[in-house]
C-alpha cells in the first residue's frame, strides 16, 4: 500500500490513528503510517500543539533550511524561528491542502506540503507591530525526510499577502529592511552563488515539438517551464492549461482562464528580460504535481515591480498542480514577494 492523500479529509480523520504502517518508513516512529500521516501529524503536534521542542526530534542538528532571504542553517534556528512565529500568530491554525511527495530512495521521502494558516497578529512580527487583524495566507513546505529527521527544507511563504492583511505595504517592509541590509555591509554570497548555479544551466534548443504528456509529470514539467518562461513561448498556457483554469500566486493573487495566466507570465519577463528559469525538484501523486523552481534574472522592466533598478534578482518558488482531463485545473504558485522587492530595492 502507498500513502493517503489528504485531498477533501476532515482533520480529524487525517490525525486518528492510522494503525499499522502501509508504506516502507526505515527508522521513523512507529505511530507514523506513511510519509503523509508523518507531514500532517508532526506539524499539527509542533504548530497547533505548541510542541514546539519536538523539533528535536524531527528535524536533524545540521539541517538547512532554504528561503528567499537566505538559508537557516541548524535545528536551534528552526526551534527560534517557530517561536518567533508562534509569538506574533499564537492562535495560528494550519489546514493543510496538499502533501505531494516522492520517493527519493534509500529510505528518504521528498514531502511538498502546502498549508493555508489562520492567524490572530497578537505580537511583534518580523513585518513589524501587532495590528490585532486576523489573517489568511499561503506556505509550501519542500521537506526532505529522512530516518523520522527532516533533513532539508525548502520553504516559500506568501509574505506580501501577509503583509497587506495586517495593513502594511509590502514594498515599505522591503525598503526598511534593504536599508538595514546595506548598513549591515556587502551581501552574502550564497545569493550570488545561487543566481550563478542557475545561469550555468546548458540552453536548450528551440522547443518545436509536441509537450511531454502530464502523465510523465517530470517531463511534462520541465518542458512546460523551459517552453513557456525560458524560450518565451507564452501560448503555450492553452495547450497544458484548461480553459477554466484557477491561478493562485503570490501577494494573494486570483487569475481565471488563459488570458489572465499569459498576462502574469508576460508580465513577469516584461519585468525581469533575461529571466531564466531552473527545475530543482517535480513530485506527483495521482493528479497532483508539485514543481520546486528557481530563477535569476535582472530587473530591466516596470511590468510589475515598478520603474527598473537594473538589480540582479534570486527566486525561489513552488508550484502546485492538479490536473483533470489530462490538462491542468488549478495552480497554485508561492514565493516570497517581500524578499524579492528586497533585492530589486538594493538589499540582501
Amino acid at each position: 500500500m502507498t500513502a493517503r492523500s489528504i485531498h477533501g479529509r476532515d482533520i480529524a480523520e487525517l490525525l486518528a490513528p492510522q494503525g499499522a504502517q502501509r508504506q516502507n518508513l526505515p527508522g521513523f516512529d512507529a505511530d507514523y503510517a506513511d510519509i503523509v500521516d508523518y507531514i500532517i501529524r508532526c506539524t499539527h503536534r509542533i504548530w497547533e500543539q505548541k510542541d514546539v521542542g519536538l523539533i528535536a526530534t524531527h528535524y536533524a542538528p545540521d539541517i538547512v533550511v532554504h528561503t528567499m532571504t537566505g538559508p537557516v542553517v541548524g535545528m536551534d534556528g528552526v526551534i527560534a524561528g517557530t517561536a518567533r512565529t508562534l509569538s506574533a500568530f499564537p492562535d495560528r491554525t494550519l489546514i493543510g491542502e496538499a502533501v505531494i511527495w516522492s520517493d527519493e530512495g534509500d529510505g528518504a521521502y521528498l514531502s511538498s506540503h502546502r498549508i493555508t494558516s489562520i492567524a490572530t497578529n497578537t505580537g511583534q512580527s518580523e513585518l513589524g507591530p501587532a495590528t490585532g487583524r486576523r489573517i489568511a495566507f499561503t506556505t509550501i513546505a519542500d521537506c526532505l525526510c529522512k530516518a523520522n529527521l527532516i533533513v532539508e527544507e525548502w520553504l516559500v511563504r506568501d509574505y506580501s499577502a501577509m503583509a497587506l492583511g495586517l495593513g502594511y505595504c509590502p514594498r515599505a517592509i522591503a525598503q526598511d529592511q534593504a536599508e538595514a541590509d546595506r548598513a549591515a555591509g556587502p551581501p552574502a554570497r550564497w545569493r550570488s552563488e545561487a543566481m550563478e548555479e542557475i545561469s550555468a544551466v546548458a540552453s536548450t534548443p528551440f522547443p518545436d515539438g509536441p509537450m511531454a504528456p502530464v502523465s510523465e509529470p517530470e517531463d511534462f514539467a520541465h518542458g512546460y517551464f523551459d517552453r513557456a518562461l525560458n524560450h518565451r513561448r507564452f501560448g503555450t498556457v492553452r495547450d497544458v492549461y484548461l480553459p477554466a483554469v484557477r491561478w493562485y500566486g503570490p501577494g494573494g493573487r486570483r487569475l481565471f482562464g488563459h488570458g489572465e495566466v499569459t498576462g502574469w507570465l508576460t508580465a513577469l519577463i516584461g519585468t525581469f528580460g533575461d529571466l531564466r528559469v531552473r527545475v530543482d525538484h517535480v513530485a506527483a501523486v495521482g493528479d497532483e504535481i508539485a514543481v520546486r523552481w528557481s530563477a535569476a534574472g535582472t530587473h530591466d522592466g516596470g511590468a510589475l515591480y515598478g520603474a527598473a533598478s537594473g538589480r540582479p534578482v534570486y527566486i525561489l518558488a513552488v508550484t502546485h498542480w492538479r490536473l483533470a482531463h489530462g490538462m491542468i485545473a488549478e495552480e497554485t504558485t508561492i514565493f516570497d514577494e517581500v524578499a524579492l522587492l528586497r533585492q530589486i530595492e538594493g538589499g540582501l
